[in-house]
């Protein structure tokens, strides 16, 4: 776990004090920054030491075979890598022919700190090198959202106390060195493949590299340009080789004297557009910049984030540690869709390497909630980046012998790059997944243009596959046997109540949208008997349920396996898909991460107040939380049934899961999906933010650690704030709406009407008294955390996980 006296707790910063080694990677991950389009993890500016060094372009990939012991038919012969592309980041620093390397000579001071609200990295360094000459160092870094293309550092070096002679070396490299992976099978690929050296030109303060992979052909172009500031004497000369290009600028500074450069880097690339195209393309991005200058890209991305935080920001009274970690993941969120434009969001970001760079469903269901009602144009790109990936669903679907399309567990470019069949191809919910996002962006927008350019034709197409991948049983209701559902310790089961309840909302959407728009239908080939037949599955989907012990099973007969062994489970054995066999995990009754809760959340009216306590006790027994997924959906429901403390347990896990190191692996890139999560434990846990009939619902309850929370939505056009307040006499709701026509809204089952400049205030309910805590298998339970915020105990934290 990282140490908080590293990261003191503040509301809009998080700082590091000192620099450790042993968690350098970790926090080159915690510090990276992106748009959505260009992606710099936070190695420092000298290059070394580093964790892992991380340049990432949204798209850049490479291929590689994906051999198997025994192939199978349908099997994916090859998987998609994102790589690290060539290096902006290096600025080297000679003093008296000394390198700045903190590994010798002294570091008197560091501290480094990311600035959400202005969207810097900056780091303050001061060093004293082997022959006694002390130097302070101030950089400050960024990666524009105005100018997507775009990064920046600002770099200045002054001797302390003696002459100093300064060398600095901005350089661009290519084809950096790895380090080699571990032997957990979900982390990062070790070795990036060789990027094919097409172009390189050095002149002055400019320089360029153009590179392509080898077998997914895409050309990466990269171009710096320099300001440069300084005492008489400066020298700049620049160089450049097949993998490197170099700007050196060289000078004699006293004390009190200072060297400033000022570093502007450009990305171009693509799969199709010519060497020429790229070149320019680049370097049309790098004068952009230079005109705009360092200051003019300081105050655009301030002025950015200013109108991003004015609607977004999450207020907590009474836990100062989650009020830094909801806003620094908010800026996690931000970071990677923003600019994305119809590319993918990777389950890292572009923050590491974890995952291979994979876009998961972790997107749809946890991330683009968060972005519909923050910044919504960012969710609307990702969905368009998923219609364009359609050819290769229809694909899929047709190898596997089925109709219309089915969406990849894990993919960079739209094709399956998942080995392991069970948990991959088998998990069918991905596509139900992604036309719930259409469905509920298009519930939030009314973008009815949308819908049909888009929404439709994804809402088609997988309906087409629930069609033909369920069937009719004995007594005509519809079954979906031998799936995987979203607990991945239980695979290829029939009728998972997550997966049919999924497609249920997928066939009647698909249906519905038709009916909108009856001549892009027609033009789709969707006629009233397909429509007829959607309903009809629909209404007679199977939706288990164990009698006896009162509890929907997560798939049919789930509850009849043999319960797992907890008591008997070494601490040190969990993950449990690292120290036991699938064969042993498949056929007992344990719970990586929420599946049937998550079904509670997404579908809530599927099941009764009294079905939700019930199940939500039953899979609080043997759920172990191996994934990162799991914590924002058992904060939500703990919320919905009544446990409030309960909740904020669980809050604090997926708030702080990065900034803790919770998963130990946070060294391979932030968990998105799980920072996303804290915005959903507070808005639809604690705030009970509810979506009905295109009605938004609200069934706000605080927990007794929390005197205030504040958050607001946009929604169809217009921006609601909501205000839940703890007092003596009560706790309270006030909704306030920005600007625009009036809404009706829901407050615990109750209507209300919300107009411009005039806020409604409701009572809120008590809730349910004499509620018993439900317990968690032995040593799984959540860090308990008390009023003021921090853990009351130790507690123990889940084990790595996606």
């Amino acid at each position: 776990m990282i140490q908080h006296p590293n990261f003191p707790i503040e509301p809009w910063q998080v700082r590091e004090t000192h620099l450790d080694l042993d968690i350098l990677a970790q926090t080159e991950s915690i510090f990276a920054l992106a748009n959505g389009h260009i992606g710099w993890r936070a190695n420092l500016d000298e290059g070394e030491p580093h964790g892992i060094p991380g340049s990432y372009l949204n798209g850049v990939f490479e291929l590689h075979p994906m051999p198997y012991a025994e192939a199978g038919f349908g099997y994916p012969e090859s998987g998609q890598s994102l790589i690290n592309v060539t290096n902006g980041k290096l600025i080297r620093l000679l003093v008296d022919d000394e390198p700045l390397d903190i590994r010798y000579g002294q570091l008197r001071h560091h501290e480094r700190c990311l600035d959400l609200r202005a969207g810097l990295l900056t780091r303050d360094t001061e060093w004293t090198s082997p022959a006694d000459c002390t130097v302070r160092v101030r950089s400050t870094r960024l990666v524009s959202f105005t100018q997507r293309a775009v990064a920046a550092i600002r770099y200045e070096v002054e001797p302390v106390d003696t002459q100093a002679r300064v060398v600095l070396q901005s350089e661009l490299v290519a084809n950096e060195e790895l380090p080699r992976a571990s032997g957990d099978p979900r982390e990062a690929l070790g070795a990036t493949p060789a990027l094919i050296s097409e172009h390189h030109a050095a002149r002055d303060g400019l320089a360029q590299l153009i590179h392509s992979t080898q077998l997914s052909t895409i050309r990466v172009s990269a171009a710096m340009d320099h300001v440069i500031t300084g005492p008489e004497g400066l020298k700049v000369m620049g160089d450049s080789t097949r993998d490197w290009a170099r700007v050196t600028v060289a000078v004699t500074l006293e004390p009190g004297e200072k060297l400033c450069l000022v570093k502007f880097v450009a990305y171009g690339w693509s799969a199709t557009r010519s060497l020429p195209a790229l070149r320019d393309q680049a370097m049309a991005a790098l004068t952009a910049a230079r005109i705009t200058g360092w200051e003019g890209l300081v105050s655009e991305q301030r002025d950015y984030l200013d109108d991003f935080w004015a609607h977004a920001d999450v207020e907590l009274d009474g836990d100062p540690e989650i009020q830094q970690a909801v806003r620094f993941s908010l800026f996690h969120v931000l970071q990677a869709g923003a600019r994305g434009e119809r590319r993918a969001i990777p389950a890292k970001g572009l923050t590491g390497p974890g995952y291979e760079g994979h876009t998961f469903w972790d997107t749809e269901t946890f991330v683009l909630p968060v972005l519909m009602h923050t910044a919504h144009r960012a969710a609307a790109d990702e969905l368009r980046w998923r219609h364009s990936t359609l050819p290769a669903a229809r694909e899929q679907a047709q190898r596997l012998g089925l109709a219309g399309a089915a969406f990849p567990w894990r993919t960079i470019r739209g094709e399956e790059c998942s080995g392991y069949w069970p948990a991959g191809t088998a998990a069918f919910h991905v596509s139900a997944d992604v036309a719930d996002a259409a469905r509920r962006y298009v519930e939030a927008s009314e973008d009815m243009e949308f819908e049909r350019e888009v929404g439709l034709e994804l809402l088609a197409e997988t309906a087409r596959l629930w069609k033909a991948l369920g069937h009719n049983g004995d007594n005509g209701e519809f079954r979906i046997d031998g799936v995987t559902g979203p607990d991945e310790y239980s695979a290829i089961a029939d009728n998972n109540v997550y997966t049919n309840l999924m497609a249920r909302h997928n066939l009647l959407a698909a249906a519905e949208a038709a009916g909108r728009h009856p001549d892009r239908a027609g033009e789709l080939g969707i006629g009233e008997e397909e429509v007829a037949g959607w309903v009809a599955a629909a209404k007679t989907m199977v939706v288990p349920y164990d009698e006896v012990r009162g509890v929907h099973p997560q798939s049919e007969g789930f509850t009849h396996h043999q319960v797992w062994d907890f008591a008997s489970t070494p601490p040190e054995t969990y993950p449990l898909l690292l120290h036991y066999p699938y064969f042993d995990i498949y056929r007992k009754q344990v719970v990586k991460q929420a599946d049937l809760v998550l079904a509670m959340q997404l579908c809530p009216d599927q099941f009764s107040d009294e079905e939700k306590a019930r199940n939500f006790a039953y899979y609080e027994r043997i759920t172990v939380r191996d994934s990162s997924l799991s914590a924002c959906s058992q904060a939500v429901m703990a919320a919905e049934v009544g446990h409030l403390d309960l909740a904020y347990d669980y809050l604090g896990e997926t708030a702080l899961i990065d900034l803790d190191d919770l998963q130990h692996n946070t060294r391979d890139g932030v968990h998105l999906a799980s920072l996303a999560g804290s915005w959903l434990a507070l808005v639809a846990g604690f705030g009970g933010m509810r979506a009905r009939e295109g009605v938004l619902c609200f069934a706000p309850r605080l927990p007794r650690q929390l005197r205030g929370l504040c958050f607001t939505v946009w929604w169809r056009g217009r921006r609601l704030r909501v205000e839940i307040k703890a007092a003596s006499a009560g706790e309270t709701a006030t909704y306030r709406l920005a600007a625009g026509p009036a809404l009706e809204i829901r407050h615990h089952g109750e209507s209300v009407l919300v107009e411009e400049a005039q806020p409604v205030t409701c009572p809120i309910p008590a809730p349910p008294a004499g509620l018993v805590r439900p317990t968690q298998p032995a040593g799984r339970e959540p860090a308990h955390r008390e009023i003021g915020g921090r853990p009351a105990d130790s507690g123990t934290p889940a084990s790595p996980g996606p």
